[in-house]
């Protein structure tokens, strides 16, 4: 999950989002109790873990996508 690194081929479309991003993830690991490897190295973290912090930063991402549409999302929460 760490910037640049993985198979992915997603490529962000505002490249400054990047470091919100990492930020969510590492908010959202920490709510979740998971640790987060320093060194980027996610081969020791559960696979369930990971995708409960990825499908946690979707939740988190449609939900401030919806307030935005809805006119109610404070951009210094």
């Amino acid at each position: 999950m760490a910037t640049g690194q993985g198979r992915s081929n997603n490529q962000l479309v505002v490249q400054q989002a990047a470091s919100a991003l990492a930020q969510l993830k590492y908010e959202v690991a920490q709510e979740l109790g998971i640790q987060i490897p320093q060194d980027g190295y996610y081969g020791y973290v559960a696979t369930r873990d990971t995708g409960a912090i990825g499908g946690h930063i979707t939740r988190r991402l449609v939900q401030i996508a919806e307030q935005q549409l809805s006119g109610q999302y404070s951009s210094n929460r």
